[in-house]
């Protein structure tokens, strides 16, 4: 389904689940952020009609496949036989033409035929038709009746479609959502439209791009846990020590924090692109950490005290962490002023990457080497902490 969110309506009757549909969009219009809701077109088609009179054609001894057949064969056509050239074939159909299709007083006349035995063939009105065979022993007379007189011939309109999914006919409820995230715009649609009578043997299902966002969702659920645990792993064993690794994690959190911050103060809604720049914000806030903490490493292992180690350590890294986070900041800058086909998803990501970075580079400076400080203490600098350093100076 194209829309953002799409209610289907299943059901037996076609009139009744109509009706439900009517309701069910009269109430998501009610709901905040709800826009361009429609029902799906199912009528407006014409549709010619001919109702035969069961009455009227047993008078005349007629069945109703004798009006039917001449209905048919007149309006849609009927094989009569098959034309040969070469070794090709052809059906042969038989029909009125078009013009005459078209025209309801035409089909109206439509001359019905009525067969008696040739001694009976009094019509109606009592006057008698009859209809020589030659020397046929057992000769019939036929009369015509025209088909207005046996059955009614009008147009309206009627359905346009008829959509049908799992066994049951259905009709689908589009809409979709402005100024505020589509998971709750959900949930809030989903209560109100309990409200609704359904036919009796009918059900709802919820689709559209929700669906997207709902598989999204339990991707992500498994992502973002196996993307966090990665990078500790490869913090741990870079450092070899559980201390520091979470020292450098600590960067994530906060920024994480500035990303979600960012998306409260543009007013927009958390949405998939946003977790997407979540998992790239977490790599370059603990780049960034990294680069600090085995600076100071360095430092200590070189002999030099703990308190000198971490003014030098954060003064010498200042410059390569502020320049990481601007290349960053500033290469999504034009995403997040983006308005143009595709800035849906290129804002949110943006904007929680900017918002995370200044967050995240804040800690950095001035919080990590605080943190490092109260955790650190006087403990064994890890060996591994070299190698990290001399790569990011």
């Amino acid at each position: 389904m194209r829309g953002d969110v799409a209610v289907k309506v299943y059901g037996d009757d076609f009139d009744k689940i109509r009706v439900s549909a009517e309701k069910i969009a009269d109430v998501l219009r009610k709901i905040d952020g709800a826009a361009d809701v429609k029902v799906e077109q199912t009528e407006g088609l014409p549709v010619m009609s001919v109702r035969i009179d069961r009455q009227a054609i047993a008078r005349y001894g007629l069945k109703m496949v004798d009006v039917q057949d001449v209905i048919a064969a007149a309006v849609g056509g009927r094989e009569s036989g098959q034309v040969f050239e070469g070794d090709r074939r052809f059906d042969l159909v038989v029909r009125l033409p078009e013009d005459m299709r078209r025209d309801l007083d035409a089909l109206r006349n439509l001359p019905i035929p009525i067969e008696h035995d040739e001694e009976e063939a009094v019509v109606s009105d009592g006057s008698d038709v009859s209809v020589g065979f030659g020397d046929m022993t057992a000769a019939t007379a036929v009369a015509f009746v025209p088909l207005s007189s046996l059955a009614e011939v009008d147009v309206a309109e009627g359905p346009n479609q008829v959509s049908r999914e799992n066994g049951k006919r259905r009709i689908v409820v589009q809409c979709n959502v402005r100024g505020r995230d589509l998971g709750s715009f959900v949930t809030a649609a989903q209560a109100e439209v309990k409200t609704v009578d359904l036919p009796p043997g009918g059900w709802l299902e919820w689709g559209g791009q929700f669906e997207n966002l709902v598989a999204a969702r339990e991707r992500l659920s498994v992502v973002v846990p196996v993307c966090f645990l990665l990078i500790f792993f490869l913090l741990y064993s870079t450092f070899g020590s559980t201390r520091y690794a979470l020292l450098v994690f600590s960067g994530v959190p906060l920024g994480l924090t500035g990303g979600i911050l960012a998306l409260w103060l543009r007013d927009m809604p958390f949405s998939i692109s946003a977790g997407v720049g979540l998992i790239a914000l977490s790599g370059v806030a603990v780049l960034n950490g990294l680069v600090m903490v085995s600076c100071i490493n360095q430092l200590r292992g070189d002999g030099m005290d703990l308190e000198e180690a971490i003014k030098k350590g954060a003064l010498l890294r200042l410059r390569p962490v502020l320049m990481t986070a601007l290349v960053a900041s500033l290469g999504f800058v034009p995403m997040a002023l983006a308005t143009g086909t595709g800035a849906e998803v290129q804002k949110p990501l943006a904007t929680v990457v900017i918002g995370g970075l200044i967050s995240s580079t804040f800690l950095t400076l001035v919080v990590l080497p605080a943190l490092y400080r109260m955790f650190s203490g006087r403990s064994k600098v890890p060996t591994t902490a070299s190698a990290p350093a001399a790569s990011a100076s």
